[in-house]
């Protein structure tokens, strides 16, 4: 069984993207002395590279490699080692123009940037076949590797391409997938507007058409290209556990649903060795703090749960954004620590030293161009000192409260054209649930609708349009057996083909949730709704309305105005052992903070006792010991309550009944047992 840990790293990950080919060799011994005095660990190293380790084909250069992982290793720094197949050379483009990735539109994009590849090119493979072999054959025993990198950031900047290859590559997928162009067509529903297909030689890549296009091919040629991509990444892994067994395999994924919605991460966790997650603040208005932690619990979930690496975050500002504000003092080593929270075993950041040139030259950086005499140094200083505090919690888990329900394959489909209302978005309603639950100070795990769910009191359900029939006995059985599910309005409409599922909606959910729904009403952008439920309370809803029947289901909040005045809003099934509870309009985080409060009554989650709002609070446990991370993301100190006592490990102090934390800052407490 392959390693799960970077081998030979036996404390917290600490370090960053290391580029040492962008500067002279005179840098080099800098660099690992300032490597030393912050406390790294760990680099990522040669990740795009190809062009000086293969200068022409078939002729390598690694001098400068062996030079720079051997004084590495003399320093005590371990190396994550970089596949550099997210940038094939300029000769390679020159030899195998066809290659280039092909938009919808018809468009071939040009070399002179990262990630543009055909992933069906049979060209592409042998090359990069072949820079992976030599990178094992070279460094597979050298004693500084801990962690072979494939590629760099699968599905971004581009995952799709429609080229001509990539379109026999999708005939045999579709081949291989379904066993007969019949079978297409009964998935596909092609009797619609006349789209049947004769043979598979006559069925082409979703590319530009005069309106909107078959909705289940674009559905499945999303699926087709993450297929593809994990093929190649699936080559290399072979190549490098055939060569170097003992040294694990990753690739760093972008979990956030703010950062890539192209790869199906339930898909990807089961092909690396060790899940690693490259995650950057979006300053897109919302509170940066709790899509991180959304990231990270996701992340973790990806994992299955066991300790994962946050293998790229920035020191400050990002430059890919239409503004990019810097981190506040303090704000770097909360982030950081934050993901060590929720499942991390280190932080690492994009990237060591500040660029001089290229396209991230104001992208922050461990080193930034103002050098040692900077804020941004004294706190990444700081912070190695403090993961060298936290070894211990290595390997530990974090301890989760809750579940929500969330699959890539279901996003893909409701994001297709010509739905009810395009405000409505699964991402939108994702964020917003987990916001609420956040606010409850509960620790979310996220699984796949089909996984096993027993292990959750509570289960929330915020964008599930694509139901499959296995997924909807799965969610039924769980409330059978005690749990209490929450479900958002527009799931289980749709099979995986994104068909609509006999009989009235929510489909594959009516059972569950014990009603149906006549009709949906979408509302105008302008256009608001009045909902009233126990003791009085008085809900704000936009965007969504539904006719809502009743079927076993009592009715706990009611429409008071718009098109569905009069009708039930929120409803609560008891179905065997458990709850199902149904919200049929578009609530924000704070309003759905009652129907959770109600939900987690049902559930038996009690109550987190007085801890402030932005403070976070959240366990890791391991064989031995349990530990309690507290971030306050205010402005203000902030008490939080220790059941028991314990020491902060940060600062070395005893904590008995309550742990103060100051503004900004972060305390980690090993309980007592």
């Amino acid at each position: 069984m392959p390693q799960t840990t970077p081998k030979g790293l036996h404390r917290l990950a600490f370090g960053g993207d290391y580029n040492p080919e962008q500067w002279p060799e005179s840098v080099w011994q800098e660099d690992v002395r300032l490597m030393r005095e912050a406390g790294v660990t760990m680099v990522s190293v040669g990740i795009f590279s190809w062009a000086l380790l293969e200068p022409e084909p078939g002729r390598y250069d690694f001098g400068w490699l062996d030079r720079i992982l051997d004084l590495l290793h003399e320093n005590g720094v371990r190396v994550d080692l970089g596949t550099p197949t997210v940038a094939p050379p300029a000769w390679f483009y020159r030899a195998h123009p066809e290659a280039l990735p092909v938009t919808a539109e018809g468009v071939r994009l040009s070399y002179g940037s990262r990630g543009a590849i055909c992933h069906s090119s049979a060209a592409y493979r042998t090359a990069a076949a072949g820079i992976t072999t030599a990178l094992a054959r070279r460094y597979g025993s050298h004693p500084a590797l801990a962690l072979w990198h494939v590629h760099n950031e699968y599905g971004v900047p581009i995952s799709a391409c429609y080229c001509d290859s990539c379109a026999a590559h999708f005939r045999q997928w579709l081949h291989e997938t379904y066993g007969s162009v019949d079978a297409v067509n009964e998935a596909w529903g092609t009797a619609f507007w006349g789209q049947h297909y004769g043979s598979y030689g006559e069925i082409d890549p979703p590319r530009v058409t005069p309106t909107v296009g078959n909705p289940a091919q674009q559905l499945d040629y999303r699926r087709f290209a993450d297929a593809t991509i994990r093929e190649n990444f699936r080559m290399e892994r072979e190549i490098l556990h055939a060569r170097t067994p003992g040294i694990p395999v990753t690739t760093n994924f972008m979990t956030a649903l703010s950062q890539c919605d192209s790869i199906d991460y339930w898909a990807w966790g089961r092909e690396v060795d060790l899940v690693t997650n490259d995650h950057y603040l979006i300053t897109d208005g919302r509170r940066t703090h709790v899509n991180l932690a959304m990231a990270a619990d996701l992340t973790r979930s990806v994992a299955g749960g066991a300790p994962w690496l946050l293998l790229e975050h920035s020191t400050s500002g990002v430059n890919w954004q239409a503004r990019n504000p810097a981190k506040r003092p303090g704000e770097m080593a909360r982030n950081s620590l934050a993901h060590v929270a929720r499942g991390s075993e280190g932080a690492m950041f994009f990237q060591w030293r500040q660029s001089r040139r290229g396209a991230e030259k104001f992208h922050s950086s461990m080193v930034p161009h103002g050098g040692t005499d900077t804020r941004i140094w004294r706190e990444v200083v700081e912070l190695g000192a403090g993961l060298e505090a936290l070894e211990e919690v290595r390997g530990s888990r974090t301890v989760p409260d809750v579940a929500m329900v969330w699959d890539w394959h279901s996003w893909w489909a409701q994001n297709l054209e010509w739905r009810p209302n395009e405000a409505h978005e699964a991402r939108e309603r994702a964020d917003s649930f987990y916001e609420s639950l956040y606010d409850r100070h509960l620790t979310v795990d996220f699984a796949h609708p089909e996984s096993d769910l027993s292990a959750y009191p509570l289960v929330v359900v915020p964008a599930l349009y694509l139901t499959t029939e296995a997924a909807g006995q799965n969610l039924r059985e769980y409330v059978e057996n005690g749990g209490t599910l929450v479900v958002s309005y527009f799931s289980g409409i749709v099979d995986e083909h994104d068909a609509v599922h006999p009989g009235a909606y929510p489909g594959a959910l009516r059972e569950v949730l014990g009603l149906t729904v006549d009709e949906w009403s979408p509302l105008l952008d302008d256009q608001r709704v009045t909902i009233t439920g126990p003791g009085g309370t008085t809900l704000s809803g936009d965007v969504w309305t539904e006719f809502v029947r009743p079927r076993g289901a009592e009715t706990v909040w009611t429409y008071a105005d718009g098109p569905a005045a009069g009708g039930p809003a929120v409803t609560r099934h008891r179905l065997g052992r458990g709850t199902a509870w149904y919200v049929s309009t578009r609530l924000d985080a704070a309003s759905l903070d009652a129907i959770l409060a109600a939900a987690c009554e049902d559930a038996g989650v009690a109550p987190r006792a007085a801890i402030p709002h932005d403070v976070e609070v959240v366990h890791r446990a391991g064989e031995d010991a349990r530990y309690l991370f507290a971030l306050n993301h205010s402005p203000e100190d902030a008490e939080v309550p220790l059941d028991g006592s314990g020491t902060e490990l940060l600062h070395g102090d005893a904590a008995d009944g309550k742990l103060t934390v100051p503004a900004g800052a972060v305390r980690v407490v090993r309980l007592d047992a």
